[in-house]
């Protein structure tokens, strides 16, 4: 289809929906460019594309910090002459109830969620504006489209991600793509890596081993996005298990 070649970077690129994201895009064709904050989960995704044919770049990033976006997407214009879509797939989920007052961990959300995403878009947009031609896919969650204890901080994370998005999408002038997709319930390392309360912790393991999907599922969704003709654009995607209410 319409991914060969195309340059593509990831963030959140080491493990879970961005680890699938890279291998199925470069599975077909694209050249991969890797961002994470570890680096040896960079190198082992890497190092798997590169065994199966494919072509990929990475380099340790902290979406916290503009300047490593920014090297980033330089890292695609060095290897690749070009970037094609940026991905703004990294995020966290320290989640909790208000009155648990996890101050830093409701910073952390806002740092790497939004902050993060907006960091992508401001080193994506010159090169897209120069080339006449670009795509952002913003990973987003179905938990702002569902509102629940617990997820409030990381709702509003997303779900101000979502609006920046659409307001993009309305300022693009027809050359630049933009796209939401929303994963629902996915069997990732999220729980584990960034739920810091106990009892969240336990309530989400738990349902996750009763509905995950695969992240795989996710980076097919990504794919379909970035693959369809250069005037096609798909808006939004929301990709969740059949039993998630």
């Amino acid at each position: 289809m319409n991914i060969q070649d195309k340059v593509i970077a990831i963030t959140g690129a080491g493990r879970s929906i961005g680890r699938s994201a890279a291998l199925l895009l470069a599975s077909r064709g694209a050249r991969v460019v890797l961002g994470a904050r570890n680096g040896n989960e960079l190198a082992s995704v890497a190092d798997e594309i590169k065994l199966a044919g494919g072509e990929a770049k990475f380099r340790a990033t902290d979406v916290r910090q503009r300047s490593d976006l920014q090297a980033l997407v330089d890292l695609a214009i060095i290897e690749f002459g070009r970037l094609d879509v940026i991905v703004n797939n990294a995020g966290i989920g320290p989640v909790s109830r208000f009155d648990a007052l996890r101050v830093e961990d409701w910073d952390a959300m806002i740092d790497v969620n939004l902050r993060g995403a907006l960091y992508g878009i401001a080193a994506a947009l010159p090169v897209f504006e120069r080339q006449k031609r670009g795509h952002v896919v913003n990973v987003i969650s179905t938990a702002g489209l569902k509102i629940v204890p617990t997820m409030g901080v990381y709702a509003a994370t997303k779900n101000a991600l979502r609006t920046a998005t659409e307001a993009l999408r309305q300022e693009s002038g027809g050359h630049l793509r933009v796209t939401e997709v929303s994963p629902g319930f996915t069997d990732t390392t999220f729980v584990t890596s960034s739920v810091t309360e106990l009892s969240a912790r336990e309530a989400m393991n738990k349902r996750k081993d009763e509905i995950a999907i695969s992240p795989d599922a996710i980076a097919r969704a990504i794919a379909f996005a970035i693959e369809q003709p250069d005037d096609v654009e798909i808006g939004s995607v929301v990709v969740r298990p059949a039993a998630q209410d």
